[in-house]
């Protein structure tokens, strides 16, 4: 069974820094892109950044220059840094992995739970 844990949400002052973590676990054969999207209560989930397992990344146009995508392939894990947030990044993050799981030939998407940011202004 996989398992995707995202970690490092919380309070922060505008202007201010957090790093967001998200690691998928269980048996997994391979993981292909894996992204981050945010949803705010009423709206539809947004993407935020997305990075390829070669380290290729694309970003939403309002965190360009903000924010920055990595992930380690040799634990399934990606990171958002987030730095000079603002209250409108205010928002649940989810992380999204598309992998193939052990004992099946397709990839999927798996969701993680989501992790409240909030700042303040």
């Amino acid at each position: 069974q996989v398992q995707v844990v995202e970690s490092g949400g919380g309070l922060v002052q505008a202007g201010g820094s957090l790093r967001l973590s998200c690691a998928a676990s269980g048996t997994i054969v391979s993981v292909n892109d894996m992204s981050w999207y945010r949803l705010a209560p009423g709206t539809q989930r947004d993407l935020v950044a997305t990075i390829t397992t070669t380290g290729r990344s694309n970003y939403e146009d309002s965190v360009k220059g903000r924010f920055t995508i990595s992930r380690d392939n040799a634990k399934n894990t990606v990171y958002l840094q987030m730095n000079s947030l603002e209250p409108e990044d205010t928002d649940v993050y989810y992380c999204n992995a598309h992998l193939r799981p052990g004992g099946s030939s397709y990839y999927s998407h798996y969701w993680g739970q989501g992790t409240q940011v909030t700042v303040s202004s």
